[in-house]
């Protein structure tokens, strides 16, 4: 796993509040085998017309094409617990989510995929859209060390819980390679379990 320690690119801003999993996946996309198609369908239904013709949406718009950052606004990402949903915004090009705050469960399965979700005032949040809004070129910088977000002259400071910050920082975010990184171990620990007796 590589270390997350900063994140830079232009951003796109998704308005609302309390926008669920089920918004940005519709349930008929998660009968995909694989999740190598799920940045085509994020928030499928709110980005197109049922012929196929494009709606109205941010992530329609040229002028936020390509972006690194989402920013969204309150409870982004509760619902259910569906992780196509993060692997979608991932698969989309999004490399990190800066927002009021988050459903904790999304916030979980976008750390083990490598997506930061850091959390940030709702008056910088305003301040930030406005901007992206009036200037979509603009690059921004996400420090995970410093806490910081910026772009310009103009700094903010945003939430990350310290675990997670250690995390990124430490490339220790995905608990998968973890165990695979550290398999012998956990077979010995596994062993002198007598619950586990049975399973070796």
């Amino acid at each position: 796993m590589s270390k997350i320690t900063v994140v830079e690119g232009t951003g796109v801003p998704i308005k609302g509040n309390d926008i669920d999993t089920d918004r940005m996946i519709p349930a008929r996309f998660l009968k995909e085998i694989t999740f190598e198609r799920m940045g085509q369908y994020l928030f499928y239904d709110v980005r197109f017309h049922e012929d196929g013709s494009l709606k109205d949406h941010p992530l329609n718009d040229l002028q936020f094409q390509n972006p690194s950052f989402m920013f969204v606004e309150r409870n982004f990402g509760c619902g259910s617990s569906r992780e196509h949903a993060p692997q979608a915004i991932m698969r989309f090009g999004i490399k990190a989510i800066i927002g009021e705050s988050f459903g904790e469960i999304f916030s979980g399965n976008c750390k083990m995929i490598g997506i930061p979700t850091v959390t940030i005032s709702q008056e910088d949040l305003h301040t930030i859209m406005a901007h992206v809004n009036a200037f979509p070129n603009e690059r921004f910088k996400l420090a995970l060390d410093k806490r910081t977000l910026a772009f310009g002259d103009e700094v903010f400071y945003v939430g990350l819980p310290d675990d997670r910050q250690n995390a990124f920082l430490n490339g220790t975010w995905k608990m998968t390679s973890l165990l695979k990184k550290n398999a012998k171990s956990v077979q010995e620990t596994a062993s002198r379990l007598p619950y586990m007796r049975h399973f070796s």
